[in-house]
């Protein structure tokens, strides 16, 4: 009886033995050209289009005119491009002079889909708490959902009161001001902060592309007790990106609409991205056999597996035929949701 136990477990681990080799060369096989993949991404002379559309411009100016009646300053900032997003606030005109003179709470929104392993959030926080930032909340990709709506009066009434009201100082209601870069989910905090305090149901309009808020709004009523009041704002970008790959790293976070960018660079960028830091998992998700560097072979791979299709005609030496081919826009639009929605794995772009 012994005996034959001692067989079964010698089998077990053998087994185990032989599927954690098969594992292995498939891994080696797989990454066995990683080594060859670009290291520098060509932007082949291109630059990306400035979004900067009117309805910003004048959203500028109303932020500017309302600075005067907010008590505290709340900056709205995408986890993945922490530091990007942080300078590109930092360098717009309209808050170069008043972010240090006003109470000021950052927010590190999408934290869940961003790489905490690469030790960047810990950084820029290092690098913020010798600047004007007050505090940091960390935020995640559903904030309706996630515990911590809660913790943001508190810590906001901690932070008024450790500085002057000056002309607001006999006024009993609070008004913030709620900024970022466009699409990095302002509307989605107010909304949130008005169904946790007030039980009420969304004041402001999200979406899943940026330039949903085209104006300084009226004052939203986001809590009783103390009464506390936010505008929400159209989000702010520098009306000239300098770099070419800090556009793109905007962009493909959601930052800069798609067709102002192409959705084929903003794929390639995307894939070229996620090999560079080792991130593999599209592989699985689209099925295909081993990483790659060739943005058409993923793209048609994708397009294969989701049945994106289209029906062109081409001329040939009999007349005009109409054939199948991949849609390769549809498959790069979908290989970026997929990174925007996390199913990639958590990124850290900076």
């Amino acid at each position: 009886m012994q005996l034959s136990q001692s067989k079964c477990s010698l089998k077990a681990n053998e087994g185990r033995w032989i599927y954690i080799w098969v594992n292995s060369m498939k891994l080696y096989q797989a990454l066995r050209h990683v080594d060859k993949f670009r290291t520098v991404f060509d932007f082949g002379g291109r630059e990306v289009a400035h979004w900067f559309p009117g309805h910003m411009a004048k959203g500028l100016k109303q932020m500017r005119a309302n600075l005067k009646s907010v008590d505290c300053i709340i900056e709205i900032h995408d986890a993945r491009i922490s530091f990007l997003l942080y300078y590109t606030i930092k360098q717009n005109p309209v808050f170069q002079d008043t972010l240090s003179a006003k109470p000021h709470l950052l927010i590190l929104n999408k934290m869940d889909l961003a790489d905490l392993s690469n030790k960047q959030v810990q950084i820029l926080a290092a690098a913020l708490a010798e600047s004007h930032v007050s505090s940091i909340l960390l935020y995640y990709s559903y904030i309706y959902s996630a515990e911590n709506p809660e913790e943001l009066v508190p810590k906001v009434m901690d932070i008024i009161a450790s500085k002057p009201r000056f002309n607001r100082e006999e006024i009993t209601n609070y008004c913030l001001m709620v900024i970022g870069v466009p699409n990095v989910g302002k509307s989605s905090l107010i909304n949130s902060l008005r169904r946790t305090n007030l039980k009420k149901g969304r004041a402001s309009r999200v979406g899943g592309e940026p330039g949903i808020t085209k104006a300084v709004l009226t004052k939203i009523q986001v809590c009783e007790r103390p009464i506390m009041y936010l505008l929400d704002t159209p989000g702010v970008l520098p009306p000239k990106i300098e770099s070419v790959e800090t556009g793109m790293k905007l962009a493909l976070c959601g930052t800069i609409l798609d067709h102002l960018v192409g959705e084929d660079i903003i794929a390639d960028y995307l894939l070229y991205s996620l090999n560079r830091l080792g991130k593999f998992s599209y592989v699985d998700k689209y099925d295909l056999q081993e990483p790659s560097d060739d943005i058409q072979h993923v793209l048609k791979r994708i397009a294969v597996k989701l049945g994106k299709t289209q029906r062109v005609k081409a001329i040939t030496g009999v007349g005009n035929v109409t054939i199948t081919i991949p849609n390769y826009t549809a498959a790069a639009y979908d290989f970026i949701r997929a990174f925007r929605k996390g199913e990639l794995g958590q990124v850290m772009l900076d």
